[in-house]
């Protein structure tokens, strides 16, 4: 039996959804098996898809949702947005 998760998180990072944290996410997403979304607007893409990820130009601030369906949903989306409130390890450091 599938399952489903869902859960919204603001993207905290000054930097915004670079390439380093797209990959980052596509890399976690790909741990699990179920299929992975994330939302910005209403523009939904592959979350295990850098290059998509890209796409969304998310900028500091952006609410994402993120979603997944499959038999480990709860803890993909888990790992996603835990990983997305930790502003992906960064500091941010004035430039």
């Amino acid at each position: 039996m599938a399952h489903a998760a869902e859960h919204t998180v603001v993207l905290t990072n000054r930097m915004g959804l670079h390439a380093r944290p797209s990959t980052q996410i596509a890399t976690t997403a790909s741990r699990f098996s179920s299929d992975l979304t994330i939302t910005k607007d209403d523009m939904t893409v592959d979350a295990k898809s850098v290059l998509e990820l890209l796409m969304l130009a998310a900028e500091c601030g952006s609410e994402l949702t993120v979603r997944a369906e499959g038999d480990d949903a709860p803890a993909a989306v888990q790992a996603v947005v835990k990983l997305i409130e930790t502003r992906f390890g960064e500091l941010d450091v004035d430039a």
